[in-house]
């Protein structure tokens, strides 16, 4: 049986922002999607922005078989301690040869700590669905892609993206406003396999998402004012409550299929974990 540690990036004040607007804590959408994926794993969660937080009592980070990062309300931009205590910990991982995964933040993480950087993306936020993903060469041949189309769409909120790669980088897929929406990472003895958009997301997690970051997708003009913003919420969470009705909304019908949204994770399990695990 596998162990997993699932790693919440947010600090408090993010995941009470997350609860207020009726979202759910980025470490538990983790946890859900490791129950649908690998039933029989064993998953822990901590929060390494939390003052004090420790691994669970008797455990050791060589006793997982893999890390997994959610996205962060924080940026690597800066010099914050929680931060610094998230690239730690990957680069630990690295070392140890952990394998890790992750989604947003956890693709600046992968990167930022075998050497590269990120910045604020020039456009702002990359909001609600990141379109015409496609696969580059090598994400074609790569198993983290196994059965999953060279061009699809996938839920999305980012305002920070990959500046500088470091050695042992390689994009596997990029869209127009991102060169990299994922990526692999080879540091040390580890390897991190992380996308820039979001496969743990629903149409009611983005819904949650949007209203939260209502002010700021206006002004940037995603949403053109505050009634354009509910009314893309109530379409999102009507496309929640009846998935068949994506395609009538707008809202591209792969994206409610979870068998297409968790291919990469369920690839990662198989192609890096449990080979490693064998």
């Amino acid at each position: 049986m596998s162990r997993f540690l699932v790693l919440d990036a947010y600090d408090p004040a993010g995941r009470a922002a997350l609860n207020k607007a009726g979202g759910t804590e980025a470490g538990l959408l983790y946890e859900r999607l490791l129950a649908r994926v690998a039933p029989h794993a064993s998953v822990d969660v901590m929060c390494p922005s939390d003052p004090g937080s420790e691994l669970p009592s008797g455990a050791a980070l060589a006793d997982y078989d893999g890390m997994l990062w959610t996205g962060s309300n924080l940026s690597l931009g800066t010099e914050a301690p929680a931060p610094r205590r998230h690239v730690e910990l990957a680069r630990a991982a690295y070392a140890a040869g952990i394998p890790s995964f992750g989604s947003c933040y956890a693709a600046q993480l992968a990167v930022v700590a075998a050497g590269g950087t990120c910045r604020a993306h020039p456009l702002g936020r990359e909001f609600g669905i990141s379109r015409d993903i496609s696969l580059t060469s090598r994400g074609r041949e790569h198993p983290m892609f196994a059965h999953k189309p060279a061009v699809y769409e996938a839920w999305t909120s980012h305002a920070d993206e990959i500046a500088t790669l470091p050695a042992g980088a390689t994009i596997l897929a990029s869209n127009a406003w991102s060169a990299a929406q994922a990526i692999v990472v080879r540091s040390g003895e580890g390897e991190f396999w992380a996308l820039q958009y979001h496969p743990e997301y629903d149409p009611h997690e983005i819904a949650c998402l949007a209203a939260l970051r209502a002010d700021e997708l206006i002004e940037q003009g995603t949403f053109a004012d505050a009634t354009a913003a509910e009314a893309w919420c109530e379409a999102a969470e009507a496309v929640f409550r009846t998935p068949g009705s994506a395609d009538a909304a707008g809202f591209p019908a792969a994206l409610v299929d979870p068998g297409s949204a968790e291919c990469e994770i369920a690839n990662w399990i198989e192609h890096l974990v449990l080979t490693r695990s064998r």
